[in-house]
């Protein structure tokens, strides 16, 4: 099977190249090893649209991060995602230390973000009263912003899909090898072989959006190797009730190994402390760990006037690809071979920008032609939580389903659930249906809606209910019972 280009990585940078070159006329596949989009660093991450005042400036990292941060208001409008603008918070809590916060607000400057100030004390607390009262000021980004990462990266994904995009699911790369044109002597490049569990696939060129396997890729294709470290945060999810205890997404000082433990609320209204920082050679371990935790918790209290523990409704942990030259590679690196690799914080940020940056970067190279017929627009599943009386109304008129409640914690329908099934790129799995309508997301996670999850899944995929798994295919809930 011959492509123009194969993406290595359903992520949300994999997902914003894939949406970016449906614009042309090529033939694209996405190949994924888990079992959906957004399975990897994309799920498990702050979900914010950073400023861009962190970054050193003339870096990747800060280029890309500020022009994602400029488009991600208008994508959440033509792709309909959650998205809020709130503003970030970096607290400073001695007055040596307010020079520390002058330098980061001229980075930012230089780095092209606007509207950044310093705050008093007084002006902090008016701002957030539930701060802790020993900062002493604090930077202030205006155009700081909180997204749904699982709403963005399947919103790009499902355009990407519905204008022509191939994806293929639970299918991991095991080698790229470069070809040869036979027609030339000169041994030039043409192309590779992208093989996998159970195929062969030869494409004209490779987008490398592995996540933290990236090095893995461009070690096999490149002379000048890259090692990528993955870098475990640790995150606390706590209830509705305390999801306003602060407005903005409230940081410290940065430090050598990020921007630390922040304390910001989430698009859907829950409140979200984390990441730890600890690097492991196990790029698979996405495991909690009560130190971690702990960290969280304690390092949270010292941003804010108490940390509600008796609300946390969940904790998990994801994996960030940190690079040792500590920047984005983002770019063509090998004749055909195309790459964003090491995309760590911001990378959720930034992505919108690496996609149309590397899109464009393929699309000339092939002399690729736009489509007259893309498909800009999206429209994501409607809500039943979010509606109004009358819209639910007209839902439930239109489709009964609407009107059989599943998930009581998010007030998640029949209906919701039945869609997220059926639309482009539909959820195979619980944690595909949780993702897409947030089914088990919250109180009392899953605890009473997932049986009825797991017979909707097999009732509209046709399969046995023994078949339905969390999120792969070694993550089943049921088996069937064997007679003695």
């Amino acid at each position: 099977m011959n492509y123009d280009c194969v993406i290595i990585g359903a992520g949300v940078v994999g997902s914003s190249i894939a949406r970016e070159l449906s614009r042309y006329d090529l033939k694209v596949l996405v190949l994924e090893k888990a079992s959906d989009v957004c399975e990897g660093t994309s799920k498990a991450n702050s979900g914010i649209v950073h400023a861009g005042f962190d970054a050193k400036p003339g870096t990747k990292k800060a280029y890309f991060n500020v022009l994602g941060s400029k488009k991600m208001e208008a994508l959440s409008q033509e792709l309909d995602f959650p998205y809020k603008r709130n503003g970030s918070i970096v607290l400073c809590f001695n007055e040596e230390e307010i020079p520390k916060l002058e330098e980061l607000k001229a980075r930012g400057e230089k780095n092209g973000v606007v509207g950044i100030t310093i705050l008093t004390k007084d002006k902090l607390l008016e701002k957030e009263p539930n701060i802790n009262k020993d900062a002493v000021a604090a930077l202030f980004a205006p155009t700081g912003a909180i997204v749904c990462p699982f709403g963005l990266t399947i919103a790009m994904a499902e355009n990407a899909a519905v204008n022509g995009v191939e994806f293929k699911f639970n299918e991991a790369v095991k080698e790229i090898r470069p070809l040869t044109s036979k027609q030339s002597d000169t041994g030039e490049v043409r192309g590779f072989e992208i093989i996998t569990d159970t195929c062969t696939y030869t494409a004209e060129t490779v987008v490398n959006a592995a996540g933290v396997y990236s090095d893995t890729f461009h070690n096999m294709i490149c002379e000048d190797k890259i090692k990528i470290t993955a870098r475990k945060g640790e995150y606390q999810l706590f209830d509705k009730k305390v999801g306003n205890m602060v407005s903005s997404t409230v940081f410290r000082l940065p430090g050598p190994l990020g921007k630390g433990v922040l304390v910001t609320p989430t698009v859907h209204g829950n409140l979200l402390m984390g990441p730890t920082a600890l690097d492991t050679d196990d790029k698979e371990d996405v495991s909690t760990t009560g130190k971690g935790l702990a960290e969280v918790s304690d390092k949270a209290a010292e941003s804010i006037i108490s940390v509600p523990g008796k609300f946390v409704i969940t904790s998990f942990a994801g994996l960030r690809a940190h690079s040792d030259a500590d920047d984005f590679l983002v770019g063509k690196t090998a004749e055909g071979f195309y790459e964003a690799a090491g995309i760590e914080s911001p990378g959720l940020s930034a992505a919108p920008a690496i996609g149309e940056y590397l899109a464009n970067m393929i699309a000339y190279d092939l002399h690729a032609v736009k489509k007259a017929d893309f498909k800009a627009k999206r429209v994501g599943i409607k809500s039943m939580a979010l509606s109004s009386a009358e819209e639910k109304a007209e839902l439930i008129k239109k489709n009964p389903l609407y009107g059989n409640v599943i998930c009581r914690c998010e007030l998640v329908t029949e209906g919701e659930i039945v869609d997220a099934i059926k639309r482009p790129l539909g959820a195979r799995t619980v944690d595909g249906i949780k993702r897409r309508v947030r089914a088990g997301m919250g109180r009392c996670q899953a605890g009473f809606c997932l049986p009825r999850t797991i017979e909707i899944l097999a009732r509209e995929l046709e399969v046995d209910v023994n078949d339905i798994t969390k999120r792969n295919p070694d993550s089943k809930y049921t088996y069937p019972h064997k007679d003695k």
